[in-house]
């Protein structure tokens, strides 16, 4: 019998592998998955320093033309593990039911924030809040890597996974392209069967409407400035004092949502 995600998420968050790394017990079985698949790759991003982030590639079927590069970030805060285990669970349901990723080229980065994850703890090996450091010319070698792979891979979208520690309920960042709020509100929308929107009209400083937010800090992980065409750039943050395993399916449920919308978009312009 399959074990229940509550199960799999206590077990990752309480077992410590032999080498001591909390990020091995969330990296492990996706590097596992990946060395029995034939559609998930395991490519990590090596930096000159050294370090490294683990990256993760679901190459989905052939849809009606090029595959759509998604970037999807977990983990830029050490201290938010719902993000890191909503990538694992997303995988494994890629690869039981690859229809969900066809036309896709998903690339999966669980733990943009390595040690911070190991410590628990917001902040960067080098004290740093990465999320504060993008396109600022940062000596940070995680910034410096996941900039590289956001200029190579020339993503169609980015979607960025967090949690907040002062909201009760689900809410949205929006950047980039025009369509991205219409992608952010069904998806919230989808994430609501397992936890609140966050409903104020003042959300972590910024003005909001039904849960999104159109601004955002500088600093953080996007696209490039003045990119010609933007990709459409969703940051979502659920309640962190929430239980994890909701926190978990709500975004499962807003991710699986956002590929299905984009899906649609795409086969109405091709229409057009």
């Amino acid at each position: 019998m399959m074990r229940s995600l509550l199960d799999q998420i206590s077990e990752a968050r309480h077992t410590v592998p032999m080498n001591g790394s909390r990020g091995a017990a969330i990296l492990e079985p996706l590097q596992e998955l990946a060395g029995a698949s034939t559609r998930l790759l395991h490519s990590p991003v090596l930096h000159h320093s050294g370090r490294s982030i683990e990256r993760f590639i679901f190459v989905g079927s052939r849809g009606g033309g090029d595959a759509i590069s998604i970037g999807i970030f977990g983990g830029i805060h050490g201290d938010e593990p719902a993000g890191p285990h909503a990538l694992v669970k997303l995988a494994r349901e890629l690869e039981q039911n690859p229809s969900l990723g066809t036309g896709y080229k998903i690339f999966f980065y669980p733990i943009c924030n390595p040690a911070g994850f190991e410590r628990g703890d917001r902040f960067s090996g080098n004290g740093k809040d990465l999320n504060r450091e993008f396109w600022k010319e940062s000596p940070e070698p995680e910034v410096q890597m996941l900039e590289g792979e956001i200029r190579a891979q020339r993503f169609k979208g980015l979607i960025s996974l967090h949690s907040d520690d002062t909201s009760a309920g689900l809410y949205g960042f929006v950047r980039g392209a025009v369509l991205t709020k219409s992608l952010l509100e069904p998806a919230l929308t989808a994430a609501q069967r397992y936890l609140p929107r966050n409903l104020q009209n003042t959300i972590d400083g910024f003005a909001a409407h039904n849960g999104i937010i159109s601004e955002c800090y500088d600093g953080i992980l996007t696209s490039p400035p003045r990119l010609e065409n933007s990709p459409f750039e969703i940051i979502l943050e659920t309640p962190q004092h929430a239980p994890l395993e909701q926190q978990v399916e709500a975004m499962i449920a807003a991710l699986k949502s956002v590929l299905a919308e984009y899906q649609r978009f795409l086969a109405f312009a091709a229409d057009i």
